[in-house]
This record gives C-alpha cells, structure tokens and sequence, in this order.
C-alpha cells in the first residue's frame, strides 16, 4: 500500500502549541518545588525594646588582660575569683552592661578562654573585643 503524498502549495498558518506546553509544564514543575522553601518560616529570637520609662545609662565593663596575666576590671587589679563574682553580679542585672575585653599581646590564650567561659556562663550577652592597633 503505497500512501499518496500531500502536496499542498498553501502554508500552514497554525502554531505549533507543543514546545509551549512543554515549557509551561517544566515551568510549573519548578514552582511547585520551590514554593515550600519559600514558604518556610524561620523563627528568630528578637531583642525586645526597652521601655521609655525605663531606659538607664548602664556603663560598659572594661575587662584588661596584660601579657603577664594579670587582670584590670575597669583599671583596678583583679584576681580570678573576683572577676568570677563581679560576672555573676553583672549577669544577674536586669540592663546588662556590656563587656569589653582587652587583651595585650603575649597574653596567654588559657586566661582569655577562662574569663569567656566565666561571662559565658554567667549570662553576659554582651561580649566584645578591643583591638588597639
């Protein structure tokens, strides 16, 4: 059976709709896949405001640590044991003052993680470096 061969001089005027619906189907493919990861909530602990009336003037703590080990609590020597206590003091205050350390070149690394632990575990949220370069 041989089938007779259309020839037609006209022009096909149609639009071949099948790359478009391919498209459109990968198009809502990827829609469906990435709507649940924009959707997903992260949920972010926030710092509450403080009251108006309430707003107090809370002096940083200036914590030196000296090549030589020995610690300065806002110019003052301090030993270990003090330094502990007056951490457990500030932690405990309702504003919490901030904590700024500075350490002097040569200091050793076993003080420094020792008075972070120390303020790390008595709640201080504020914790910075100074750098004097």
């Amino acid at each position: 059976m041989a089938f007779p061969a259309r020839v037609s001089s006209v022009a096909v005027s149609q639009i071949n709709v099948t790359p478009l619906v391919d498209v459109l189907l990968v198009l809502l493919i990827i829609f469906m896949i990435s709507t649940p990861v924009v959707t997903h909530k992260l949920k972010i602990d926030l710092p509450r405001p403080i009251p108006d009336g309430t707003q107090q003037k809370v002096e940083p703590i200036q914590l030196a640590i000296h090549a030589d080990g020995s610690l300065y609590w806002n110019d003052m020597p301090v030993d270990q044991i003090a330094i502990n206590a007056q951490l457990a003091i500030a932690g405990l205050q309702k504003i919490q003052p901030a904590l700024y350390i500075d350490v002097a070149d040569g200091a050793s690394y076993q003080v420094v993680a020792h008075v972070l632990s120390s303020a790390k575990s008595n709640g201080m949220a504020s914790i910075n470096f100074i750098d004097r370069r």
